[in-house]
């Protein structure tokens, strides 16, 4: 039906002063988020003012991410729905804010693949695999929460200090590693000395003792494979960690 005192777009029109295309305009037809108004007698569609009040609030959502279907849930609310509005974006927060920290967890691997592969370039291919598998291990012993965890504790220390604990720990395994080789005992007070360092070094990275589980639990059954992207082997790594332990329950 015509409504001749109202302003009408036709869907060329309405594409040109919105920016949004014909071909989206016709998907939002079909799936029932974004029907016209008004049909001429020739079965035109025309689109009205309140229609594109309702696109608008389309383009804004979608703006930040929201899927058409959440959209629609809205948008389809009397009112326009804001408590509707509200509980959606604050989902939509909390999505972009898992993929941020996603994004956190995915530079940092890039990162450090890139530094390890610049120090030793034709071992790029072997880095690879050994980056996939750690990852892979990652997942199967960290819960998701566990990994946003440990991804929001190392964006709260920054990539520096980060950097800097890397070389405290490393500085630790030959500590150790020596403490090791010297048949010093894991009584020792330097061997306890060793192992308080060590575990106020893992409390800057882990919050909880389920991280700290985790790690361990990773570490005992995959320590062949991890030890292949450090500079030590899976003996020496695991002469040091029963020798930690050690000195862990000596107290």
């Amino acid at each position: 039906m015509d409504h001749p005192d109202e302003h009408c777009w036709s869907i060329g029109e309405l594409a040109a002063a919105t920016g949004v295309t014909v071909r989206a305009l016709h998907h939002y037809d079909s799936i029932g988020l974004l029907q016209a108004s008004v049909r001429t007698t020739a079965g035109h569609r025309r689109y009205t003012r309140q229609d594109l009040q309702r696109l608008y609030g389309i383009r804004t959502l979608r703006s930040l991410g929201v899927p058409l279907g959440g959209i629609a849930a809205v948008l389809d609310q009397p009112g326009g729905g804001p408590e509707s509005i509200r509980n959606l974006l604050q989902r939509q927060l909390d999505a972009v804010g898992g993929q941020a920290r996603q994004l956190d967890q995915l530079q940092q691997t890039i990162r450090e693949l890139l530094d390890r592969i610049n120090n030793d370039g034709d071992a790029a291919p072997a880095l690879f695999v050994t980056v996939l598998e750690g990852m892979s291990m990652f997942e199967d012993y960290f819960t998701e929460d566990q990994r946003r965890e440990l991804a929001e504790r190392r964006a709260h220390l920054g990539r520096q200090a980060t950097e800097d604990a890397r070389t405290e720990w490393a500085g630790m395994v030959e500590e150790g590693l020596r403490q090791v080789d010297g048949g010093i005992p894991a009584t020792s007070p330097e061997a306890r000395d060793l192992v308080r360092r060590w575990d106020e070094l893992g409390s800057r990275f882990h919050s909880s003792e389920g991280t700290k589980e985790a790690a361990r639990a990773m570490w005992n059954g995959n320590s062949g494979e991890l030890s292949k992207a450090l500079p030590w082997s899976a003996q020496q790594m695991q002469a040091l960690v029963a020798h930690l332990q050690g000195a862990r329950e000596a107290g």
